[in-house]
């Protein structure tokens, strides 16, 4: 009776396991795991709309604001006790320490601070208005990327190309700094003396809005020299915004033939140790049941 007691359970377990771990299945999504998704967005869409006045000020649109935070809070906390749960069945993560390490994964973290603050002042009343807290809300995003695969790559892009992007970042910053000192001198010091170029962190503004090609026109030179100066700042800005965009869109691309070339290697050593075991060395046809004539 106790053998069978642990046979169901661990069946249950790793049904649960199936459902909440993502690398647990060879393709899709789980119908928990979508019903994840489809909560996050809807939290967004619910963060917006008590943003909005004529709102969040009627009685029926405030107490369904507080049903909806209140039921999206409970399962949020319930799926991550059944993460925490399940994860046990990876030989990693097995144990309390094992579970202290599955605890302390980026996602583990981002997926308790989706809940737990909102979840401790609505069980305890702090006073602290649930206002302050939505900008943890932010942590939900995070959830997606546990199931979207562009979140993946666009990670191992930035990994890939990060001593270059690095780089490019390096000397922007300089480039930006040299052209504050440079208006600093040209239009605060002398010329106009303009107020807004009357020090270096002023000037950091200008120059930042201009080398990003923004450009608002709240701050500009007046002076010949300064114009001068403006102009090759602008169109070094240019070259600024660029650098770094192609770098990561090679790295993206080689990110991209990289796992399409595992992919197609995968498939290829699957293929071949199919064909392997077929009698008489005939290969069935991809997506067939490998049925053979005789």
């Amino acid at each position: 009776m106790v053998v069978q007691q642990l046979m169901v359970q661990n069946g249950l377990r790793y049904r649960l396991y199936q459902e909440m771990v993502p690398e647990a299945r060879l393709q899709g999504i789980s119908v928990t795991n979508l019903f994840i998704v489809a909560l996050v967005l809807l939290s967004f869409l619910f963060l917006a709309l008590e943003t909005e006045p004529t709102l969040n000020t009627q009685p029926g649109w405030q107490q369904a604001f507080r049903i909806f935070n209140v039921f999206v809070v409970t399962a949020f906390a319930t799926e991550y006790v059944l993460r925490v749960f399940v994860a046990g069945l990876n030989p990693d993560y097995r144990g309390l320490s094992g579970r202290l390490k599955y605890m302390t994964r980026f996602y583990s973290i981002a997926d308790l601070l989706a809940f737990l603050p909102e979840l401790i002042v609505m069980l305890a009343g702090f006073g602290i208005p649930l206002i302050a807290l939505r900008v943890l809300r932010l942590f939900r995003l995070i959830k997606l990327a546990r199931f979207v695969p562009a979140f993946d790559i666009f990670g191992a892009a930035v990994r890939r190309a990060g001593t270059q992007l690095l780089t490019a970042l390096a000397m922007a910053l300089v480039l930006v700094y040299v052209a504050a000192v440079a208006l600093y001198f040209i239009e605060g010091v002398g010329g106009q003396h303009q107020e807004t170029f009357a020090s270096i962190p002023r000037a950091i503004w200008w120059a930042i809005a201009t080398l990003t090609t923004v450009g608002y026109g709240d701050v500009y030179p007046v002076t010949p020299l300064g114009r001068m100066f403006a102009s090759v700042i602008a169109i070094a800005g240019i070259g600024v915004v660029a650098l770094p965009a192609g770098v990561f869109a090679s790295a993206f691309s080689d990110e991209l033939r990289a796992r399409q070339d595992a992919k197609t290697q995968a498939a290829s050593h699957a293929y071949s140790a199919q064909a392997e075991r077929t009698p008489e060395e005939k290969v069935p046809l991809p997506g067939t049941d490998g049925g053979l004539e005789d």
